[in-house]
């Protein structure tokens, strides 16, 4: 007969000894923090939550406001890519038309002033205006008046931060002065301060971060709002990014479609660090990756892998950039894919000329119906990783049954290759800038939601 109660376990000295082991284990493990993270929706400039939404635009419209900012924030690559540009001079990101593509949320200061930030890796800076302004510009979300916040300091000149402006950089009480005059004509200028910003994060849901060091704007020339300013996740120590750690990810989804939810950013060391990881150089201020081939059809297509390098004199390489929506290749590479892609439409759909973009491969038909199965272009970084590039990454709709491709070639005078948004749709894209290494994950957004 199977007894009532099962007899008490009894336990060897060895077995006690180990039993206590694992329970210190379990209490350190418990009491090691995790890397700090903090995440915010990226709102995409077409998007219905955007302030730019224009629910009436046609494709045509969408289409022609792409290509003209694309083409903008190149040439302001090509020059921030000179050996002799030195200073975070930029080509019109939000100036002319606004040329914003993601756009993060923030709240700033006590009590908290809700702002929207250009999210720009081309850049350093953190910026917003500021009242009282000289001279201001109309934006979405209330202009930030640092005289109501309890937490706002003017930053002093000794700081190691002061070296936005080295030739005039102190105001006569000693704080540090900030300027930045874009390639366009667009002036802002201010005060550089320490603020608290209010984000959210993957973990803990609203989080402060105190004594971020940002630039207060209060006179503004030529800049064309809507966002408060620009959240800059370059390389710098005074970019949001380095001053929260040495890592930050973002991961796009569909930006052609105006409601979807999942573009996120993450700052901090407890970023999403996944995926195959390429090399990382840094070089005025830009991110270059080493490109070294492109495939399609899962074949390396011919073409010379110096096309793709940068030379001492700091012309061409390749760019990652997220405001750049368009991708561009250097004129060798581009003959080389437009001529394979000829090949496998050849037969199947009508090539169309356009005259706004002469260069570009065009055809009459839709994406989603005429392209099912055509290959993907694949971008071969070194050591292995790679950028799939499938129908809605590598073709943009241009207008009624009519898409062209969207890796373009770049100009005459510019050899730059720039690996742009539309090419890292459906990707988490993470920096370890301490590493110098970025890592590609192909993966659903949403999925990092939790």
């Amino acid at each position: 007969m199977a007894a009532l109660f099962p007899e008490p376990v009894r336990l060897s000295l060895t077995n006690f000894v180990i039993f206590l082991n694992l329970l210190c284990l379990t209490a350190t493990a418990s009491t090691i923090e995790r890397p700090r993270s903090f995440a915010t929706t990226l709102i995409h400039r077409d998007s219905a939550l955007s302030p730019y939404y224009k629910p009436n635009a046609t494709i045509k419209d969408h289409a022609m406001h792409t290509l003209k900012t694309s083409m903008a924030r190149l040439a302001y690559l090509g020059a921030k890519s000179n050996v002799f540009v030195t200073d975070d001079t930029r080509a019109g990101l939000v100036a002319e038309d606004n040329g914003a593509q993601f756009i993060a949320s923030f709240s700033i200061g006590e009590p908290p002033v809700p702002q929207l930030l250009t999210i720009d890796t081309g850049s350093n800076l953190l910026w917003v205006q500021c009242l009282p302004c000289t001279k201001c510009f109309e934006q979405a979300s209330p202009i930030f008046d640092p005289s109501k916040s309890s937490t706002y300091t003017t930053l002093q000149c000794n700081s190691p931060y002061c070296t936005i402006s080295p030739s005039d950089k102190c105001d006569p009480s000693n704080n540090c002065k900030f300027s930045h005059k874009y390639l366009d004509g667009t002036d802002v200028a201010g005060l550089l301060g320490t603020e608290k910003f209010t984000l959210e994060t993957s973990d803990e849901g609203i989080s402060p971060v105190a004594n971020v060091v940002f630039g207060c704007a209060h006179d503004n020339d030529g800049y064309n709002g809507q966002p408060s300013g620009i959240l800059g996740l370059g390389p710098s120590n005074i970019s949001l990014a380095t001053q929260l750690g040495s890592k930050f990810s973002y991961c796009i989804g569909s930006i052609k479609d105006p409601k979807y939810p999942h573009n996120q950013l993450i700052l901090g060391d407890g970023a999403k660090i996944e995926g195959l990881s390429t090399p990382l150089e840094v070089y005025n201020d830009l991110y270059y990756l080493t490109l070294e081939g492109i495939s399609l059809s899962e074949r390396r297509l011919e073409i010379d892998p110096e096309i793709f390098k940068r030379t001492p004199s700091g012309t061409g390489g390749t760019v990652i950039d997220s405001g750049t929506t368009l991708s561009f290749l250097a004129k060798g590479a581009h003959d080389v894919l437009s001529a394979e892609v000829q090949k496998l439409m050849h037969g199947k759909l009508e090539k169309v000329e356009e005259p706004d973009i002469p260069s570009a491969l065009c055809y009459k038909g839709l994406i989603s119906q005429d392209l099912v199965g055509f290959p993907d272009v694949v971008l071969n970084f070194a050591d292995g990783a790679e950028l799939g590039l499938d129908i809605e990454s590598l073709f943009q709709e241009y207008g009624q049954n009519e898409f062209c491709m969207a890796l373009q070639e770049s100009p005459v005078g510019n050899d730059l290759n720039v690996v742009g948004i539309m090419a890292q749709q459906f990707y988490n894209i993470a920096y370890d800038l301490a590493a110098n290494k970025v890592y590609f994950q192909r993966i659903d957004c949403e999925l990092l939601d939790d």
